[in-house]
């Protein structure tokens, strides 16, 4: 029989937990807005403004499926997961279900730091 490689083992733990809906604020339906596309924010979250808006048009190349999200007015990278949560290059082991949750959860990671420009891949 075939050694379980660690990645065996967490896919196939992810996949029972997914199954048996046990990953709470994870799904594609509560991470999306109208249309699959998620809700358009504008707010300040703990002294912090936070923005978040669908982007469209070529240059930078976004992971986000055409969303943006800023903090203080720079930009946060953020990714969509294959499973419909979103990441960010601040808090990128903590999934959460909407790009509006990983404007807050990098605010909290900040601890009051200024978020610094992502150098853009050339």
């Amino acid at each position: 029989m075939p050694e379980l490689s660690r990645r065996r083992a967490l896919s196939a733990a992810a996949v029972l937990a997914a199954s048996a809906g046990t990953l709470p604020g994870m799904t594609p339906a509560a991470a999306a807005g109208h249309h699959g596309s998620p809700a358009t924010f504008d707010e300040v979250y703990k002294g912090r403004r936070i923005q978040g808006r669908p982007t469209t048009g070529a240059g930078h190349h976004h992971h986000g499926a055409g969303y943006t999200v800023l903090v203080d007015g720079v930009e946060l990278h953020v990714m969509r997961n294959a499973d419909g949560t979103w990441i960010s290059v601040v808090s990128h082991y903590a999934p959460v279900a909407t790009p509006r949750a990983a404007a807050c959860a990098a605010v909290d990671e900040l601890q009051g730091a200024p978020l610094l420009p992502f150098p853009a891949a050339g």
